[in-house]
């Protein structure tokens, strides 16, 4: 692992990350709010910092709400995303301001994402509202048949499945 990466996760008190890489929730709003839709009350604003170092990704997953993505340090970032029927898929460069995406995207909420660092590592952020829970948070690996549709789509990507 790059030593810059092992001193970020270091300092930052990363931990392993469900979906692949290091993350650590750093701010959780106290303030709630409701989502117009079937869940109950989240926390207004959840952020954390998540970094994949090189050979990790971020697995094919989706949040049920806008997921902003912030790049900090590293590489840059690839982030591929789909709508929740997969009919498309996008890729984006998120990193230093050079013309392709620049530090910042949003992902739509229940939109299906996922991430690759382009070099070395990749340190980025996470803002989620309403706020971050897990039981708002699937894999595609349990969608068998958009499973499929990925792989007949882009095959190359089912990799980070």
């Amino acid at each position: 692992m790059d030593p810059r990466a092992r001193q970020l996760i270091d300092r930052l008190q990363l931990q392993p990350h469900p979906e692949g890489g290091f993350y650590r929730e750093i701010f959780r709003s106290a303030a709630t709010v409701r989502p117009d839709d079937d869940r109950p009350p989240r926390a207004a604003l959840t952020t954390i910092y998540f970094l994949l170092a090189e050979g990790q990704h971020s697995r094919w997953h989706r949040v049920r709400s806008d997921e902003v993505w912030h790049a900090y340090d590293g590489d840059g970032l690839e982030l591929f995303q789909a709508p929740p029927d997969l009919a498309s898929v996008e890729c984006l460069a998120l990193g230093p301001p050079d013309g392709v995406v620049g530090p910042v995207h949003t992902v739509p909420a229940g939109w299906w994402q996922a991430a690759r660092p382009r070099g070395a590592f990749s340190l980025v952020g996470c803002t989620v509202g309403p706020g971050f829970e897990f039981d708002d948070f699937s894999f595609l690996r349990d969608e068998a048949a958009l499973v499929e549709r990925l792989t007949a789509q882009a095959p190359e990507l089912r990799v980070l499945v």
